[in-house]
Parts: C-alpha cells; structure tokens; sequence
C-alpha cells in the first residue's frame, strides 16, 4: 500500500491528472528517491495519492494503479537517464512538464536544490 505525498503547489495538477489524464495540465507519474527500507512502490500495486501527509490539512488526493517503475538519474553534468537511456532535450522538457514543472530549467533547479546531484531514483508513473 505505497501512499505518495506531493507538495501543495502540485497537488492540483495530479488532481487533474486522476480525472482528465490526457490535459496538458495532468501530472501522471513522480520522481522520488528510493526508500532506505527498500519498500519501495512496484508495477500493478494501488498507489495512495496525498497532500500534507503527517500534518492537520492532510487531504487524499486519489488512488490510481502504478503503471511502471522505472530507475531515474540526474548526473552533476545535468544528463538525465530513465534506465540505462540518456534522453534528449526535447524529451528532457517532455519529462519536466509530465512531472509537473513549466521547463526543464525549473525541474533541474528543484532536483539540484532538494536532493542534490547527482540523483539517483525512481520515475513512477500511474
């Protein structure tokens, strides 16, 4: 039972992503870093969608079935690998918006901020 906690600026958008998943608005899938007890979420398991977990506003934003996992890296040089496959620029700002940021720019920025680079990681998508 993998419960997923967003941030409040993206919450609205994996909102929109459970009701309408085909808008350009639709956040469908999350990086994180994987779990230090290894639990971490895996294909075909029930995904429990929140926002401000462990505080008085925590809200359930959905449920939804995990579609894929898959490893996820940032290198110091800002490449960015899904598996063993280096993406392009294009499919970098594809990535970045599908995640819920305006530019690749912001989605590096956040990443290099919050974790740190290199990352590595999963991209879970639902």
């Amino acid at each position: 039972m993998p419960a997923l906690n967003f941030k409040k600026e993206f919450a609205p958008k994996v909102e929109i992503g459970l009701k309408e998943p085909r808008h350009r608005e639709a956040k469908r899938q999350t990086i994180r870093a994987g779990r230090k007890d290894g639990r971490n979420p895996r294909e075909g398991q029930q995904l429990y969608l929140y926002t401000g977990m462990r505080t008085k506003v925590c809200r359930k934003l959905g449920e939804a079935e995990c579609k894929s996992v898959q490893q996820f890296t940032i290198e110091e040089n800002l490449a960015i690998y899904v598996g063993t496959r280096c993406l392009s620029v294009g499919e970098e700002e594809s990535m970045a918006l599908a995640d819920g940021f305006t530019t690749r720019g912001q989605f590096l920025d956040f990443f290099r901020k919050t974790h740190g680079l290199p990352f590595n990681g999963f991209l879970i998508k639902w």
